[in-house]
């Protein structure tokens, strides 16, 4: 495998401006936190005002996008929660109690990790066997809550590819339906119309998730008849359980979070194949913390069955315990699955395994070495000894791995079918 030279590390210069919550269990009531520091700024003259809200202009407009209009659909949020005269309160005193509700979060202060690769909906224009691609990648911001963010390129069949530049500004998702937040149902996020994928970010929303969005899987699903639909697996955390949940989306511009019925979503790790199998839905996950496991449901949102053992450690890099590395991939020998395996000092290297194209419960050879294992400088970070990957890209019968570094950095490494088929046995 081959080690590329391109490397995405944490970034604490990217900031998204975000609600700053001061606590709205009796928020309508006179004498709450919320209601108090709104009538101490409706309080200040008018000029005082005028001139506070400059200084916040000041400090912040050039940071964000549309600074000013986030400030006014802040307080149209406060206004609602809080009961507030809007005809009474000019629009300098609303911008103003806006910003005071808001505050920047920097999504990707402590690590930048875990990446999964799919082709992009928009292939137009690709020649040579190029692949335009999604990238999504687990952002670790302030207080350890993980995000999603997205990055947008080029693969080429050579194994090269190039990432569309961002912009200064980033931008958080919205959500369609604030009432819930609360809910334990599927809730739907939005980006903006006019900010870029890879400029937006996929915050937690519900209580199950406010722990962090961990380690998305994505894969391109085959509905049949050229219906795809982009479909990622990911761990919410609440802070103290997880839940396997899917991330839907047609078009990357709107997506559907939702909970994974039925008992195997209690587990981490479920990567979904990119079409069904003899019929079924088919998954693969760690059910018991440790071996493989192969699942079938008939439901994409339903997974009531903790399936079949597919593999257990065999090899000492990989004793601790194995997992997937993101989705199956079709290849002409079989599926190719990626895999992780822990050994001595929980050190995480990565490897593979080729299943039966018709009955993937079937193993038909395995890496005995690893593939990607942390050398050198890749293994200091975060978390060291670790590389760690929730998806590939196949382009032409190349391979495009981008790996998480000790869950610090990102980087990248090439390989072919070929070259990964003759490792195994």
């Amino acid at each position: 495998m081959r080690i590329l030279d391109e490397r995405l590390h944490a970034d604490p210069s990217r900031v998204v401006l975000r609600p700053f919550h001061l606590g709205w269990s009796s928020d309508t009531a006179q004498g709450s936190r919320p209601a108090r520091l709104v009538a101490d700024i409706l309080a200040l003259p008018h000029r005082e005002a005028a001139e506070e809200y400059v200084r916040v202009l000041a400090d912040f407009e050039e940071r964000h996008w549309q600074t000013e209009q986030l400030f006014l659909e802040r307080y149209s949020e406060v206004e609602e929660r809080l009961c507030l005269d809007g005809d009474a309160i000019d629009t300098v005193r609303k911008k103003l109690i806006g910003a005071y509700f808001c505050h920047e979060y920097t999504y990707a202060a402590a690590a930048l990790m875990n990446p999964s690769v799919v082709p992009h909906p928009d292939q137009s224009g690709m020649t040579g066997g190029a692949v335009r691609f999604v990238m999504s990648l687990r952002a670790v911001g302030e207080g350890h809550i993980s995000s999603i963010v997205f990055r947008e390129g080029i693969a080429h069949a050579d194994g090269t590819f190039q990432l569309w530049p961002q912009s200064h500004f980033a931008t958080a998702m919205g959500i369609d339906d604030t009432s819930l937040v609360d809910a334990d149902s599927a809730v739907t996020v939005h980006r903006h119309a006019e900010s870029s994928l890879s400029n937006s970010v996929i915050f937690p929303i519900t209580e199950q998730q406010k722990g962090g969005l961990e380690d998305l899987r994505l894969v391109r699903f085959d509905h049949g008849a050229g219906d795809f639909e982009w479909v990622g697996t990911y761990t919410a955390y609440s802070g103290s359980s997880i839940r396997s949940e899917l991330l839907r989306t047609r078009d990357f511009r709107e997506f559907v979070l939702e909970p994974i019925e039925g008992r195997a979503g209690r587990n981490k790790g479920m990567a979904l194949f990119p079409q069904k199998v003899n019929g079924r839905y088919c998954m693969v996950g760690r059910q018991d913390g440790k071996n493989l496991f192969l699942m079938y449901s008939d439901r994409l949102d339903c997974w009531d069955d903790d399936g079949v053992l597919l593999m257990e450690p065999k090899y000492p890099w990989e004793f601790v315990q194995i997992g997937n590395c993101g989705a199956p991939i079709l290849t002409e020998a079989g599926w190719l699955l990626l895999t992780h395996g822990v050994g001595a000092m929980r050190k995480y290297a990565l490897g593979c395994a080729l299943l039966d194209r018709d009955d993937p419960s079937k193993v038909i050879a395995r890496s005995r070495t690893p593939l990607l294992t942390a050398i050198d400088a890749d293994r200091f970070g975060y978390v060291p000894n670790v590389v760690y990957t929730c998806g590939a890209l196949k382009v032409g019968e190349t391979l495009l791995v981008p790996y998480g570094i000790s869950d610090s950095a990102v980087g990248f490494a090439t390989t072919t079918i070929a070259e990964i088929l003759q490792l195994m046995e």
